[in-house]
C-alpha cells in the first residue's frame, strides 16, 4: 500500500511538471507570433507619404524664399558699393587731373588708385558672394569672409595714406605754384599756363596770394602792359581787361590757399567714402558670419533649402 501510495505522489508531481513546461512553450509561441518584425530604416524623405511631402514643401516654399533671399542679400551691398567706390576714385582722378601741375608727388594719387582696385575687388567680391549663397557653398561663403576682411584691411590703409597725404598737399602745392607762375606764357601758352587760368576762373583767385604777385612774374615784365591775365576778372566786371589800375576789377584772393583747400576736401572725399565702405565690409562678414553659423547648427535650416521633410 505505501509504494503505491508513492509511486501515485510521483506521478501528480510528473503531470504538474509536464503541464507548467507545456504552458511555458505556449506563452513563448504567443508572444513570438504577436512580437513585430524589425523594420529597415527609412529616410527622412520617404517617411511620409507623396501627399504629405508635398504639404510640406508648399508649407515650407516661402520659408525656403526669404531664407534664399537673405543669403543673396549679403552680397547685393557689396555690388552697389563697387560702383560707388569707382565713381569716387574716377572723380578724384579727374579732378587732380586739372590740379596735377600744383604738385609734383605723384604718390599723392595713390588713394585714389587703392580706392578705384577697391571698386573693381568689391565687385568680385559681389559676384563670389552671390555664387557661393545660391550655391551652399560653405568653402565659398568662408572665401567670401577673408577676403572681405582683406579689403576692410585695405581700406583701413586707405585712410591712414588719405590723413598722410592731405598733410602734406599744403608744402606739396606751395613748393611747385611758385614755379608754375613764373613759367606762366599768356601769348603762347602751354599746358601750365591754361592750368593757371583755369584755376583762377574756377576758384575765383589772382595770384599766388593776390593778384601783385604778377608783378614778379616773367610774363608781367614782358608784357609791360601793367595788366594780369584776363582769368583774374571778376565775372561781374563786363569791362575788365587785367589792368592793374583797376584792382576792383580782379579777384582778390590768392589761389594756392584755395588750391590747398581744394585737394584736401578731394582727400576728405576719399576718406569719408574709405570709411562708410569699412562699416560696409563689417556687416558683410557678419552676416556672412551668421549664415555660416545658422547652417552649420540648425538641421532645419539645410532641410528647408534642400527641400526635405522631418520625419
Amino acid at each position: 500500500g505505501g509504494c503505491a501510495q508513492q509511486r501515485g505522489a510521483c506521478w501528480v508531481r510528473g503531470a504538474r511538471r509536464r503541464r507548467g513546461c507545456g504552458e511555458r512553450l505556449a506563452s513563448r509561441a504567443v508572444t513570438s507570433r504577436e512580437a513585430p518584425s524589425p523594420l529597415p530604416p527609412r529616410s527622412v524623405s520617404a517617411s511620409r507619404s507623396p501627399s504629405r511631402a508635398a504639404a510640406d514643401r508648399r508649407r515650407h516654399g516661402p520659408v525656403r524664399h526669404h531664407l534664399l533671399q537673405d543669403r543673396t542679400g549679403v552680397s547685393q551691398p557689396h555690388l552697389l558699393a563697387a560702383g560707388i567706390l569707382c565713381y569716387v576714385g574716377a572723380y578724384v582722378f579727374i579732378t587732380y587731373d586739372d590740379y596735377d601741375h600744383f604738385f609734383e608727388d605723384v604718390y599723392t594719387l595713390i588713394p585714389a588708385v587703392v580706392i578705384i582696385a577697391v571698386g573693381a575687388l568689391l565687385f568680385v567680391i559681389g559676384l563670389i558672394g552671390c555664387c557661393a549663397t545660391i550655391r551652399e557653398s560653405r568653402c565659398g561663403l568662408a572665401t567670401f569672409v577673408i577676403i572681405l576682411l582683406l579689403v576692410f584691411v585695405t581700406e583701413v590703409v586707405v585712410v591712414v595714406l588719405g590723413y598722410v597725404y592731405r598733410a602734406k598737399v599744403e608744402n606739396e602745392v606751395d613748393r611747385s605754384i611758385q614755379k608754375v607762375y613764373k613759367t606762366y606764357n599768356g601769348t603762347n601758352p602751354d599746358a601750365a599756363s591754361r592750368a593757371i587760368d583755369y584755376v583762377q576762373r574756377q576758384l575765383h583767385c589772382c595770384g599766388i596770394h593776390n593778384y601783385s604777385d604778377w608783378e614778379n612774374t616773367d610774363w608781367f615784365k614782358e608784357t609791360k602792359n601793367q595788366s594780369v591775365p584776363l582769368s583774374c576778372c571778376r565775372e561781374t566786371s563786363s569791362n575788365c581787361n587785367g589792368s592793374l589800375a583797376y584792382p576792383s576789377d580782379l579777384y582778390s584772393e590768392g589761389c594756392e590757399a584755395l588750391v590747398v583747400k581744394k585737394l584736401q576736401e578731394i582727400m576728405m572725399h576719399v576718406i569719408w567714402a574709405a570709411l562708410a565702405f569699412a562699416a560696409i565690409q563689417l556687416l558683410g562678414m557678419l552676416c556672412a558670419c551668421i549664415v555660416l553659423c545658422r547652417r552649420s547648427r540648425d538641421p532645419a535650416y539645410e532641410l528647408l533649402i534642400t527641400g526635405g521633410t522631418y520625419a
